[in-house]
């Protein structure tokens, strides 16, 4: 194999591994409190995980009907009303879980990284 394609294996690799991430990381935001979907997307790349919006309204659309999320129409002063999504109760719970399971596989990794490292 040469490195060209051992690079794209890299970055499919990493790719992957994002959009696994990438409801959690939503909840997460979504659970600082009420958020429009283009502040979802602010702070999502602003926190170098890329996402666009054709990939971010499915993914809400599925967590809403998860009951996972709610929203509720507000006003806005540039245009029509807007759609702020909130966790439910449900949700925190969820997200109270990934991030159970988040800390455990983030401690498990790290252990392998470090037997790893030395090794190397």
């Amino acid at each position: 194999m040469d490195m060209e394609n051992k690079s794209f294996d890299t970055e499919s690799a990493r790719a992957q591994m994002r959009k696994s991430l990438l409801e959690y990381c939503t909840l997460l935001v979504i659970g600082q409190g009420e958020f429009y979907a283009s502040d979802i997307l602010n702070e999502l790349k602003a926190n170098n995980l890329i996402v666009v919006e054709g990939t971010l309204y499915p993914m809400l659309s599925r967590l809403k009907g998860s009951e996972l999320l709610e929203y509720t129409w507000k006003e806005s002063k540039a245009g029509p009303p807007r759609k702020y999504y909130r966790l439910t109760e449900r949700g925190k719970h969820m997200l109270d879980q990934l991030k159970a399971t988040w800390l455990e596989l983030t401690l498990s990794i790290n252990s392998l990284i470090k037997k790893y490292e030395k090794n190397n």
